[in-house]
């Protein structure tokens, strides 16, 4: 793939890997990101997973066309972009490695290499020239890891974005861009709102072209909208008023209550109201939407004295991922000891400005007409709830 007539894409994708990261389904794969810059020095702009080495390996010599590589940039060592990193080191062996002080540490620790003559350890505002292209490294630390920078190329005005702005699914994959960025980023990057919202500050005193990723395509169009996105998830603002129904039902009864409640939102005006069963969905999926809506109820039947496992599970991965800033109700469920709410608002007090309606719902068994009065003062508080925001 041809970028310009001096960037040039060496990337491959991934259409065998059955979970990214050990954890997270990629139903149509991932691609691995890798760049060419064409100048009187040649830089190599990170490799891929080892998984895809060899086929880098071919488009590298393809695009090279008979050249050598004078720099091997490394802006993240995670191992689906450094897995290759050795075997580039021993490829190119009189290129000089460019990376931070942390990144050194790293492939010291992931790899048996010397580097102690063929290394250039930079910090933010270094460059380096090329020829007719200069790179401008900028630090990026904890997006999202430690040793992360990102490189702007200021005279094509390209900035090099590592994970940032990255998505599940291979280039040929023709879907949405914003759903699956936003599985990859809340699941991924989402912890780190605070480090991607100063990259953002620093990435806007540029003048920005194209953004090229570690994962995903190349966004060359409407450049706002996906920054605007970027700046919405980082600083965990809603991107959508709504309601996202999370239950966890061990028979069913609890399903039946949360989807009757579902309706009742719906009745009462509110125009999206999203339900997912926590037992069966994709838990990336259902953070993803958690994090999407303003608002959201949780549903839960008892078990082993507090919430059933799977909210249990989702719960953890919101509190992980930094949940925050949004309006919660509960409903839960119980034959003879009825607790989940309890262990539900747990993990809830222990995020950063959750509110928590006082209108939980208790349910003994199987939802009755008894509880009718109580769904429909969650429903209506959850629906006020977006009203006054």
């Amino acid at each position: 793939m041809v970028i310009s007539d001096a960037i040039r894409y060496v990337g491959v994708d991934d259409k065998t890997i059955d979970l990214f990261e050990s954890q997270y389904m990629v139903e149509n794969g991932v691609s691995y990101n890798s760049y060419l810059i064409l100048d009187e020095k040649v830089a190599l702009m990170d490799t891929v997973d080892a998984r895809g080495m060899e086929e880098w390996s071919k488009n590298v010599d393809r695009e090279l066309d008979g050249r050598t590589v004078d720099y091997i940039v490394v802006q993240h060592m995670e191992p689906d972009h450094s897995g290759s990193l050795a075997y580039a080191i021993k490829k190119f062996p009189n290129a000089t490695v460019v990376g931070t002080a942390k990144t050194f540490v790293f492939i010291n620790q992931f790899f048996d290499v010397d580097l102690s003559d063929r290394k250039l350890e930079v910090k933010e505002g270094d460059t380096l020239s090329l020829g007719s292209h200069t790179l401008n490294f900028v630090m990026a630390p904890m997006v999202h890891w430690p040793e992360v920078m990102v490189t702007y190329e200021s005279s094509e005005k390209v900035l090099f974005s590592a994970d940032g702005f990255g998505k599940f699914g291979a280039l040929d994959t023709d879907e949405e861009w914003a759903c699956e960025a936003r599985r990859y980023y809340f699941n991924i990057v989402g912890k780190y709102g605070a480090s991607v919202q100063a990259l953002l500050k620093k990435a806007a005193g540029l003048e920005i072209k194209k953004i090229l990723p570690l994962h995903g395509p190349i966004l060359d169009e409407n450049l706002g909208y996906y920054i605007d996105l970027y700046d919405k998830w980082s600083s965990y603002t809603p991107e959508k008023k709504g309601v996202f129904i999370a239950y966890a039902s061990i028979h069913g009864n609890t399903k039946k209550a949360a989807e009757a409640l579902a309706d009742k939102i719906r009745a009462l005006g509110e125009e999206h109201v999203a339900i997912s069963d926590l037992s069966r969905e994709d838990m990336a999926e259902c953070v993803e939407d958690a994090f999407k809506y303003d608002r959201m109820i949780l549903c839960a039947a008892t078990y082993d004295g507090g919430a059933f496992v799977p909210m249990e599970d989702f719960l953890h991965h919101l509190q992980i991922k930094t949940y925050q800033s949004r309006t919660v109700g509960l409903l839960e469920n119980g034959t003879w000891a009825p607790v989940a709410a309890k262990s539900m608002r747990g993990y809830l007090e222990s995020m950063k400005n959750v509110t928590i309606l006082d209108e939980t719902v208790t349910i003994k068994s199987t939802l009755k007409p008894e509880n009718e009065e109580a769904m429909d003062a969650l429903a209506k508080a959850i629906v006020a709830a977006g009203e006054s925001k």
